[in-house]
């Protein structure tokens, strides 16, 4: 099996329930049914699960850097707790007015990723629910999915054209990646 396989995921939406008001506390965090599966069935395969996640409650005030960071162990503690393993979490802290490299649909997050792993983002699976995570996937020629979860109905029915592979959720979606002949 190679190794460093990865995959990335979107958090709010892919993950767990997102919010419009943003999730900010570990209270109102919730994992949508069998995401955290989903990670330990990617884990599983050899794939290490690496989040990449717009988190603008930062920079709205919304949140702070330590309740964010509470946010994140919650999740890989749940992740843990059904087997799986998240590798690292990047987030953008900006704002949509920032006019930062970091915010998708901008590629500055997975190319960050990239650079610090070592490894080509060509034809790695990110999996998003909003078209904003697709366009950061395509910018950098990774292989964007799409999950019907969060947004991800809404950025269907708003990009009824998308030529991607759509799935009703992340356990879907990864089931569809562990089925993939190793390359």
């Amino acid at each position: 099996m190679p190794e460093n396989r990865y995959v990335l995921l979107d958090r709010d939406g892919v993950i767990n329930h997102d919010s419009d008001d943003f999730i900010k506390s570990p209270e109102e965090w919730l994992p949508i049914e069998d995401s955290l599966e989903a990670i330990a069935l990617l884990n599983e395969h050899g794939y290490n699960v690496v989040v990449v996640t717009n988190q603008s409650g930062l920079a709205r005030g919304l949140l702070d850097a330590a309740t964010l960071e509470k946010i994140h162990a919650k999740m890989r503690r749940m992740a843990e707790e059904k087997g799986g393993k998240i590798d690292a979490i990047y987030f953008c802290p900006h704002g949509p007015d920032d006019n930062c490299n970091c915010r998708k649909p901008k590629p500055g997050l997975l190319e960050a990723f990239a650079a610090d792993h070592h490894v080509s983002l060509s034809g790695m699976a990110v999996i998003g629910d909003s078209l904003r995570d697709l366009q950061a996937a395509q910018a950098v020629g990774a292989s964007p999915i799409l999950v019907k979860t969060g947004k991800g109905r809404k950025t269907l029915t708003e990009n009824p054209n998308l030529d991607i592979p759509v799935f009703e959720n992340l356990y879907d979606a990864a089931k569809h990646l562990t089925s993939r002949p190793q390359t």
